[in-house]
C-alpha cells in the first residue's frame, strides 16, 4: 500500500473545503492595490516630473526585466499626475501596433488631447501652404468646422502623407501646435507613456522611436517608456542595427530609472497577499513561502503565476489528493524553471530505465568523480562521488568504454555528454536545479510521485466506481503561461519565407498501399488511391528559422495550415492525439504510419509536405534517424523533416541537421515550424501577380532614422 503523508499533514484534499480563486495579473492601477511599496517611488517620480516641465522635451526609460513591475509603476504614476490641474496623460501600448503604424499611431494619440481650435488652426495653415483651389479650401475649412477632434487628426495625417515636403514641415506643426496648447495655460505639461516596447518587433521599436525622436520632440511633453533596455540593446531585439543606428538608438532615452528588486520581506508580504487572495493561506507554511520567494528571484509575476499553477492543481487534478503542498510546489518549480528537464520527467525520455531523474542524478555522481582533484580514496567514502564500477556502468549504458588512468577524464566525459540530453552539464552546475531537485527528492513519498509523473497510473477517485484516468499536469512555460489550445503561435521576429525549389524528384511508382493501417475512419488524408505515384517535393534550401514561441502573439487562423500534407511516423501514434488534432483542427491532412514499411508505402503514393518522425522505434535507438538517411539516399523522400522526440542530445541534432532535418521535443514549437511552411508553400503555390506598371521611384525621406 502506497505510503500517505504523516497524521495532520496538509495534503490538497484539505484545500477542497474552502473556497479557491486565481489571482489577476494586471498591473497595479490604485495606491490601494499597491503591496509592494511601488507607491512610494511613484509618488517621488510624479513629483520630478512635474517639476522639470522647463526641461522638457525628454524620454525617460523606466528599466526593469519581464514581470518585475514596470507597468505598475507607470500606473501609480500616471494617477499621480491626472491629479496634477497643468498636466495631462497618455497612455500608448506599443505592442498593439506593427511597424509604420505604430508611428502613426503614437502621433495620433498625442495630437488627439490638443484643442480642438488648437488642431483647426493647424488644419487651416496646411490648406493656405498648399497649392490648392478656392473650392478645395473651402471645403476643407468646412470640414474643419465639422470633425471632433480624432477626425481633425485624422485629416491632418493625410495632409502628412502627401509627400516626403508635407511630411518634412510635419515636426514644425506639431511644435508650433504644442506650443499652441501650452500658452492656453502656463507650465501645461503632457506626459506620455508607452508600454511594451521590448516585446515589439524590430520595425514596431524603430518607428515608435522615429516618432519620439523626429516628429515629437517638442516642448512640454515628456515620454516615459517601460521596457527592458536589455532587450532593446545590440544583443537583444536590434542586435541587426547599423552603427549609424545604433547611435540613433543611444540618442532616445535620455535618462533610466531602474526598478530595484524588492527585499525579502517585502516579497514576502507579498506571497503572503496572494495567497490569501487564492485562499491557499492553509497549506502554505514559512518554509513554503520562503521557498516561493527565493525561487520566483522576487518577480511578482512569477509568484501569482505560481500561485495560481498550484491553485488549478489543487482544483483540477486529483493526482494531487494524496500529496504534501510542498511535493507539488516544488514540482511546479521544476516546470516552470526547467520545462526541457519536466518534460523528460513526465513523458518518454529514452532514458536508461526510462528514468530521467536517476540518470541525471546518476551522471551528476559520474562527473564530480571524473573532474574532481579529491583524492580516490576520499571519493569512496563520500555518496558525493561514484566508484569505479558505477562509472564502468554508466558509460557501458551508450555504449562507451569508461576511461581509463592514462586518459584524459575530461574528454572521456565530453564524448558521453553527446548522448546525454542537452542542459545536462548546465543542469549540474546550477546549484538551484540540483538543490530543487535534491529538496524534491527528499520529501517523503518522492518516488511514488515520480512514478505517477512519468507513467501516468490511474488515480482512484473518492466515490468513483473504477479507477479514473491521470489528468496530466497542465505546462507551464518559462514565462509561467499555462498552455492550451492554440495559445501558442509562431514568433521570432518578421517572417522570411523560405525558398522552396518547386522541381520534382522522380520517386520509383509503387503500389497503391492498402488501408489496414488506418483502422479509424476519415483518418486518412486523401481518398483511395488519390495521388498514387506522384514524385514528392524537394526543397533546395535550409529549414525555416525557428525561434522562441511568443506566447502573447496573435492566435493562428482556424484555417492556417489548410492544404499541408504531413506524414506522421510513430510506433505509438496514440502519444501524439492532442498534437495531432491541433494540426487537424487548423486544416492540416496527415496520414499516420507505425513503422518504416508503412511509411514507405505512404510515400510512394501520397505526396507530402512535411514527415514528422519519431526517432527510438521498436527497441531501436536510431530507428528513425536510420530512416531518414535510407529515404534520402534512395531518393524515397527529399522533404522538409522534423523529428518530435523529448529527448534532444548533441549527437541527435549533429545526425538530424546533417540529413537535413530538425529535433523539437514541444508540439507548440512544432505548430510554429508548421505555420511557418504552410505559409511558404502558400505564397509559392499561389499565381504570380501581374507586374505592375514601372514608375518613378519616390524620392528618400529626409527625416526617417538610419537604418
Amino acid at each position: 500500500m502506497a505510503a500517505q503523508p504523516p497524521t495532520g499533514t496538509p495534503t490538497f484534499a484539505s484545500l477542497g473545503a474552502g473556497t479557491l480563486a486565481l489571482v489577476n495579473d494586471e498591473p497595479v492601477a490604485a495606491p490601494g492595490d499597491d503591496i509592494l511599496g511601488t507607491g512610494l517611488a511613484a509618488a517621488q517620480l510624479a513629483r520630478l516630473l512635474h517639476a522639470s516641465r522647463a526641461s522638457t522635451p525628454f524620454t525617460l526609460a523606466v528599466d526593469a526585466g519581464w514581470g518585475m513591475g514596470k507597468s505598475s509603476l507607470m500606473r501609480l504614476v500616471d494617477a499621480r499626475l491626472r491629479a496634477e490641474p497643468d498636466v495631462e496623460t497618455v497612455w500608448y501600448n506599443a505592442w498593439t501596433s506593427t511597424g509604420a503604424d505604430a508611428l502613426e499611431g503614437l502621433v495620433k494619440s498625442v495630437l488627439v488631447r490638443f484643442e480642438r481650435r488648437t488642431l483647426k488652426r493647424a488644419l487651416a495653415r496646411i490648406s493656405r501652404g498648399r497649392a490648392v483651389t478656392r473650392g478645395v479650401r473651402a471645403v476643407t475649412t468646412a470640414l474643419g468646422g465639422a470633425l471632433g477632434a480624432a477626425g481633425l487628426v485624422d485629416e491632418l495625417w493625410t495632409s502628412w502623407e502627401a509627400g516626403p515636403e508635407a511630411r518634412n514641415g510635419m515636426r514644425e506643426e506639431i511644435d508650433r501646435m504644442a506650443r499652441e496648447w501650452a500658452e492656453n495655460r502656463p507650465r501645461r505639461l503632457l506626459v506620455v507613456f508607452i508600454d511594451d516596447l521590448d516585446r515589439c518587433s524590430e520595425e514596431t521599436v524603430l518607428a515608435v522611436c522615429e516618432a519620439l525622436k523626429v516628429y515629437l520632440d517638442v516642448p512640454g511633453l515628456v515620454f516615459v517608456v517601460g521596457c527592458d533596455r536589455s532587450a532593446l540593446g545590440p544583443s537583444g531585439l536590434l542586435r541587426d542595427l547599423s552603427p549609424a543606428g545604433s547611435a540613433f538608438m543611444e540618442k532616445i532615452f535620455q535618462t533610466s530609472y531602474r526598478i530595484p528588486v524588492a527585499d525579502n520581506d517585502g516579497v514576502g508580504r507579498y506571497v503572503e497577499w496572494c495567497a490569501r487572495t487564492a485562499g491557499i493561506e492553509g497549506v502554505l507554511d514559512e518554509e513554503l513561502k520562503k521557498l516561493l520567494v527565493e525561487r520566483s528571484g522576487r518577480n511578482p509575476r512569477r509568484i501569482k503565476r505560481l500561485v495560481n499553477g498550484f491553485v488549478l492543481e489543487a482544483t483540477l487534478n486529483p493526482v494531487w489528493s494524496g500529496f504534501r503542498p510542498e511535493a507539488v510546489i516544488r514540482t511546479l518549480l521544476l516546470q516552470y524553471f526547467y520545462p526541457e528537464f519536466y518534460r523528460m520527467m513526465t513523458g518518454a525520455s529514452g532514458a536508461p530505465g526510462g528514468d530521467v531523474v536517476q540518470e541525471f542524478t546518476t551522471y551528476r555522481r559520474v562527473r564530480r568523480t571524473l573532474l574532481s582533484a579529491v583524492p580516490p580514496d576520499t571519493q569512496e567514502a563520500s555518496p558525493e562521488f561514484a566508484s569505479d564500477a558505477e562509472v564502468g556502468a554508466f558509460f557501458a549504458q551508450y555504449e562507451l568504454s569508461p576511461p581509463v588512468p592514462e586518459q584524459d577524464a575530461a574528454q572521456a566525459l565530453e564524448q558521453m555528454e553527446r548522448r546525454l540530453p542537452i542542459g545536462f552539464p548546465e543542469h549540474a552546475a546550477d546549484q538551484g536545479f540540483t538543490s530543487l531537485l535534491g529538496e524534491l527528492l527528499r520529501l517523503p513519498d518522492a518516488e511514488r510521485l515520480l512514478v505517477l509523473l512519468r507513467e501516468g497510473a490511474p488515480v482512484a477517485v473518492e466515490g468513483a466506481g473504477q479507477a479514473q484516468p491521470p489528468v496530466s499536469l497542465p505546462y507551464v512555460d518559462e514565462r509561467g503561461m499555462m498552455s492550451g489550445p492554440w495559445r501558442a503561435s509562431w514568433g521570432g521576429g518578421p517572417y522570411e519565407p523560405p525558398h522552396i525549389r518547386p522541381e520534382p524528384v522522380p520517386v520509383p511508382s509503387r503500389p497503391v498501399p492498402s488501408r489496414q493501417a488506418y483502422p479509424q475512419p476519415g483518418q486518412h488524408p486523401y481518398p483511395q488511391g488519390q495521388g498514387q505515384g506522384r514524385p514528392q517535393p524537394a526543397y533546395a534550401s535550409p529549414l525555416p528559422p525557428m525561434g522562441d514561441i511568443d506566447l502573447g502573439r496573435p492566435l493562428p487562423s482556424s484555417l492556417a495550415l489548410e492544404g499541408l500534407r504531413i506524414l506522421w511516423v510513430d510506433d505509438h501514434p496514440e502519444n501524439n492525439a492532442d498534437h495531432v488534432r491541433r494540426l487537424r483542427g487548423l486544416g492540416a491532412r496527415i496520414a499516420l504510419a507505425r513503422d518504416r514499411g508503412e511509411a514507405e508505402q505512404e510515400l510512394a503514393a501520397l505526396p507530402f509536405d512535411l514527415l514528422i518522425s519519431d526517432i527510438t522505434r521498436g527497441g531501436e535507438q536510431s530507428a528513425g534517424l536510420d530512416d531518414l538517411r535510407d529515404w534520402r539516399t534512395s531518393g524515397t523522400y527529399t522533404g522538409r523533416t522534423l523529428f518530435l522526440s523529448s529527448r534532444v542530445t548533441p549527437e541527435r541534432e549533429e545526425v538530424a541537421a546533417e540529413l537535413g532535418a530538425r529535433i523539437f521535443n514541444s508540439g507548440d514549437a512544432l505548430l510554429g515550424y508548421a505555420m511557418e511552411l504552410a505559409a511558404a508553400l502558400s505564397a509559392l503555390r499561389a499565381p504570380a501577380p501581374s507586374a505592375p506598371e514601372p514608375s518613378a521611384p519616390a524620392p528618400p525621406r529626409s527625416d526617417a532614422p538610419p537604418g
